[in-house]
């Protein structure tokens, strides 16, 4: 059952505020990595590249955890449980342009290589918990 990001946290995903993306190993064991995030009125957005260990893991096993901690205040956060429930490359290299844009101040995402495939992961929220 999807849960709904409250209002008063939903800033977050206008600043430059990191999220921590937890996936499911194929033993079982979590994952965790550094992300960059946006959100589209439904679903937290996380934009990777196709050969990336958290792609692969969420192929196999679409349950995930998110954090994000408040830049201004890392005591204050949201915690996101749920569920990848569509990977997309259509519009990917413009969410990975528009996050990088936030968080690193250029226009265009300055690390892609030659055949590199970029990929967003809709996240839906099932347990959204917050702090601060």
């Amino acid at each position: 059952m999807a849960e709904k990001i409250p209002d008063a946290y939903r800033d977050l995903f206008r600043k430059k505020a990191f999220a921590h993306l937890a996936t499911v190993m194929p033993d079982g064991s979590p994952q965790s990595s550094p992300v960059w995030c946006d959100f589209d009125g439904e679903c937290v957005l996380v934009n990777t590249e196709r050969a990336r260990l958290k792609f692969k893991n969420v192929k196999r096993d679409p349950r995930v955890a998110l954090s994000i901690s408040d830049p201004d205040n890392p005591y204050r956060y949201l915690e996101v449980r749920g569920r990848v429930v569509e990977t997309t490359e259509k519009g990917a290299d413009a969410l990975i342009d528009k996050l990088a844009k936030r968080y690193m101040g250029v226009d265009k995402y300055p690390y892609s290589k030659p055949g590199d495939v970029r990929v967003t992961l809709r996240i839906r929220p099932e347990r959204v918990s917050s702090m601060g």
